[in-house]
């Protein structure tokens, strides 16, 4: 209640109340949480309003694998060949990079296509970025970043424009004109993403020189309080932000206009 009235970021990091006080990476910590929560937690997460996370990453075993799934509704067979595969793809892909333990809207994606669980709302063609430096009518320098995006819903094409100016003139940057246009017209979905916003906004380098790559991580907020992350690699940070932003965007859309939950 304080971060929102102050309108800053919550520290994840805050005892008993940060959204990693009670998060348990290991699998064994998660094994054990499984069958007796007191082994490593103090107390209920429930008594300061938080609760029990269990991240996937590349130290995690299918106790881990099992409880995140089970949090998103996806029951799936303890011997079900599936289960190693999404391993696997986590381990594949945190090697190029891709965080899961603090993008766990994103990890739920992974395993929803490796589970046949994920359908496809949309599908964007193409988009464009551009960022001009320009005098204004002051003659003063400023920056001015606009983006197009097409999105092709059924069989419908809509081209979206929008650039990353506030309200007050200031320039956003290339990513907020991205996020305007993409969340400009997405037909019928459109009301389901109108109460979305992001909230916050991390970029990390994983490897240095001319071969590095950007991580952007992603926390989306909507008008029903919930708080979700997603995360994008790439050399490019701009294709490693709209790759976060259409993870947040196809999340909100399982949420809210539904899809497959459970696997025989």
């Amino acid at each position: 209640m304080l971060d929102d009235i102050l309108n800053r970021v919550p520290l994840r990091s805050s005892p008993y109340i940060g959204a990693s006080a009670f998060a348990h990476k290991a699998g064994l910590h998660a094994s054990a949480i499984l069958k007796d929560p007191t082994t490593y937690e103090h107390i209920d997460p429930a008594l300061v309003g938080n609760e029990r996370v269990i991240p996937m990453s590349n130290q995690a075993g299918q106790s881990n694998l099992r409880a995140r799934l089970e949090a998103a509704g996806l029951e799936v067979t303890p011997k079900d060949p599936r289960l190693g595969r999404i391993i696997e793809v986590v381990k594949e892909r945190e090697d190029q990079g891709y965080a899961y333990d603090g993008a766990q809207a994103s990890f739920e994606l992974v395993a929803r296509r490796e589970l046949g669980l994920c359908p496809e709302f949309f599908e964007v063609k193409r988009y464009r970025v551009t960022v001009e430096r320009r005098k204004n009518k002051y003659d003063r320098m400023v920056s001015l970043s606009e983006a197009v995006v097409v999105v092709k819903i059924g069989d419908r094409k809509n081209m979206s424009v929008s650039d990353s100016m506030d309200e007050v003139g200031s320039d956003r940057g290339p990513v907020n004109a991205l996020a305007k246009a993409l969340g400009k017209d997405l037909g019928p979905y459109q009301a389901c993403i109108d109460d979305m916003k992001l909230v916050d906004f991390k970029v990390r380098i994983t490897n240095g020189g001319t071969e590095a790559v950007t991580r952007v991580i992603i926390d989306s907020e909507d008008g029903q309080g919930r708080r979700w992350s997603t995360v994008g690699v790439s050399a490019n940070i701009v294709d490693a932000s709209f790759e976060a932003l259409l993870d947040a965007i196809q999340w909100k859309l399982i949420r809210d206009v539904g899809a497959p939950v459970a696997v025989a």
